[in-house]
């Protein structure tokens, strides 16, 4: 997942979100390979014992958050913004005041850089630091560089150093690709914000863009919020699922592995039951950001949010959905029976199939068929072991290594955060990784990459190396056994770790455009893309060591993993089908024909197949609505592109190091500094159709011949 928040024309990153050789990037000569340290140590050992305490810095200078100095003290993010905001004041005065060329884009990335390294730094502490007044302190530092944004998305003065550019054409055809993309990045998105329009449209434009970020906000929160229902209308044995106060049981989400298909029913009803302010909030959203497309010159809202990406356009969004439903449907249908057989089975009184029961009996067939327990699997995935998995694959694939370096008093925010140094075998140091990985109280519960800071080429020639979190929710370690990941965390590794290389290897000019700043349904390729390498068994051998016995996990067992994740995978991907054209239609043509809980109804019986259930209304609980507004499809189209890129080039040897060179030199070496499609074409050595994305979905669903030859042996 990645984290991002967008404020008008420049755009502030915490991306869910993401020195090289000659020719990465379209720079690379003159860059100095940097030095390695002798104080890292091997990264298996580091995450399979405990943080040892600090004995050397009790006395040592405290370094502050991430290393920056101001930040040792809460107080610091207060230095840090106006430091921030002085330096972009000059930079405003100095792009202003020059002629039009290269130097501008430059000065306007620099002014990106220098808010960015405080807001992506202040937009993850606000959420992760456990000290609150670190993360009130963080809070008012993102309030502050978001009012100097704003100030900026309405300089005209600015604007127009940026459009004197780009109105040159001889200026802009001396421009290298990498440049004049980024100046044009820049001016959608101050155009998007409504600055090339007049006096009264653009305080319109600010004022809509200001209630889009206020009914975003309330939304979100509405979606999470629970439900209560008085204790006498639910059957008494099942008030134990749920959390009672008083008179109330309250429903705080669908309970979807729960085995009783009463509870499931219940939390369905009452926690999808429509609430009237949400539903007036979205409505409004939605109406809003309509408004705001087609005052800035977009027929509706989703052709605005697809400029840029690999879909390009909503009817190119809309046909891939609809070919790959047609192409699923048999399938679905297929799942959906074996589904109700197994409800009949359990549940002979009440087989209907419901939209509360896929998740839980899918789950009982995959389980019954494959034999996948968890607690086998645990045992041969410690954290260590999957750490240094990912150190086998990096070094073989890409000529990385990941090290464990001690970080100096006061650079983490929490004792049992580690540092990786990432280090290329010739290029020395790339950038740093900070791992909070384990649970901890008012930790937020989702697994993310944040970029802190963003690599970019510095006018001194030095390449500012990047730095990003990777935030997950494993288990701490106990006296018994090191941290144990199940099968679904060690996937949830990889994918993350996957945002982390895109941050590591985007070896970009401009820090605007570095590693995951691309659009969405390109972001998403590098993490998916490790996933396909997280189900292989060549990959997985090299690590999955009982951490008692030594004991490799036997070829079966990962066949078996990976073969019943295919069970009802026809079903799951029709369901996503459904949530991405639900979203393309609320952001498509407004006025909407009618209300948002109608469209759902149609548009569930037409792209998913299981019954509208009356009185609820999913959509009031779809967050992504927020951050993934008509770009939901990304998931989808990411996935087809990571799986035609694993086939075309690590299916038959994942360690292949010509296709991890290539891979980088492709597709993780530009960030969002070229066309997403090119990056795609120069992968797979040709132009992939809407038809060939529909096909490399489909084709993931075949069962693998090899795995029964494998569970026969």
């Amino acid at each position: 997942m990645l984290c991002a928040w967008r404020l008008g024309g420049l755009e502030l990153r915490a991306a869910a979100l993401w020195p090289g050789r000659a020719g990465l990037g379209g720079f690379g000569a003159g860059i100095r390979a940097r030095e390695v340290s002798t104080s890292w140590s091997p990264v298996g050992a580091a995450f399979n014992v405990k943080p040892q305490g600090r004995r050397l810095d009790l006395f040592g200078e405290r370094r502050g958050l991430f290393g920056v100095p101001e930040l040792s003290a809460p107080e610091g993010f207060r230095i840090a913004q106006e430091n921030a905001l002085r330096k972009a004041d000059l930079l405003v005065e100095r792009v202003c005041s020059l002629p039009p060329g290269p130097q501008t884009v430059l000065i306007f990335d620099e002014l990106s850089d220098s808010l960015c390294r405080v807001a992506d730094l202040a937009d993850f502490v606000k959420i992760a630091h456990p000290e609150r007044a670190f993360r009130e302190a963080a809070e008012e530092a993102c309030r502050s560089i978001g009012t100097m944004v704003e100030k900026l998305n309405t300089n005209v003065e600015l604007y127009q150093s940026l459009q004197k550019l780009l109105a040159d054409k001889k200026l802009v055809d001396s421009l290298d690709p990498e440049t004049r993309r980024v100046a044009e990045l820049f001016m959608f998105d101050f155009e998007i914000s409504g600055i090339h329009l007049d006096e009264e449209k653009r305080k319109r434009a600010v004022d809509l863009n200001v209630k889009i970020l206020d009914l975003s906000n309330t939304f979100l929160m509405g979606t999470n919020f629970p439900n209560k229902i008085e204790k006498h209308l639910l059957p008494e044995h099942i008030h134990r699922n749920f959390v009672v106060t008083g008179s109330h049981v309250i429903i705080d989400g669908l309970h979807a592995e729960a085995p009783d298909d009463l509870v499931r029913e219940a939390a369905y009803k009452i926690f999808l039951y429509p609430n009237a302010g949400q539903l007036k909030c979205l409505e409004e959203l939605l109406s809003n950001r309509d408004l705001l497309a087609k005052l800035v010159g977009y027929s509706t809202y989703s052709h605005r949010a697809l400029q840029g990406t690999i879909a390009k356009n909503p009817e190119t969004v809309m046909q891939f959905l609809e070919k790959l439903s047609d192409k699923l449907s048999e399938r679905t249908i297929k799942d959906f029976e074996m589904i109700r057989g197994m409800k009949m089975k359990l549940n002979p009184q009440n087989s209907e199939l419901m939209p509360w029961d896929p998740p839980y009996y899918s789950g009982v067939i995959r389980a019954e068929r494959y034999n996948i327990e968890p607690s086998l699997y645990c045992p041969f995935f410690s954290l260590g072991a999957c750490m240094e998995g990912l150190n086998i694959l990096f070094t073989k694939l890409l000529g990385i290594t990941l090290y464990a370096e001690q970080p100096a008093k006061g650079e983490v925010w929490c004792e049992d955060v580690r540092k990786l140094a990432v280090v290329h075998e010739s290029e020395g140091l790339l950038g740093y990784i900070y791992c909070d990985f384990f649970q901890r109280a008012d930790k937020p519960h989702q697994d993310c990459h944040f970029t802190i800071r963003g690599g970019r080429l510095k006018e001194d020639g030095e390449y500012q190396l990047p730095v990003v979190v990777l935030m997950l929710n494993l288990p701490h370690s106990s006296r018994n056994s090191p941290t144990l990941l199940t099968p679904g965390m060690m996937e949830n590794l990889f994918h993350e770790m996957g945002h982390a290389m895109h941050s590591m290897l985007g070896r970009t000019r401009y820090q605007h455009v570095t590693g995951t700043r691309c659009p969405t349904d390109f972001a998403e390729v590098p993490s998916i893309l490790m996933e396909y390498f997280a189900n292989d068994y060549r990959v997985v051998t090299q690590f999955a060591r009982h951490y008692q016995t030594g004991q490799s996990l036997p070829k079966n067992m990962v066949s078996r993993l990976c073969e019943s994740k295919k069970v009802c995978a026809a079903a799951d991907m029709q369901l996503q089908v459904f949530y991405a054209t639900l979203d393309q239609i609320y952001h498509g043509k407004h006025p909407l024909r009618t209300s948002t809980t109608d469209i759902l109804r149609e548009t569930q019986e037409k792209f998913y197949g299981l019954p509208y259930v009356p009185n609820t209304a999913w959509q009031l609980r779809f967050s992504h609505l927020v951050g993934y507004g008509a770009k939901y499809y990304s998931y989808l189209m990411s996935r087809a592109v990571a799986s035609m890129v694993w086939k075309e080039c690590f299916q038959q040897d994942p360690f292949n190091r010509a296709a991890g060179e290539r891979y980088r030199r492709e597709m993780l070496a530009h960030g969002g500094g070229r066309e997403p499609m090119l990056m795609v074409q120069g992968m797979l050595q040709k132009c992939p159709s809407v038809d060939d994305f529909v096909s490399a979905l489909v084709s993931d669903l075949d069962p693998d011949f090899e795995t029964f030859l494998m569970d026969s042996e």
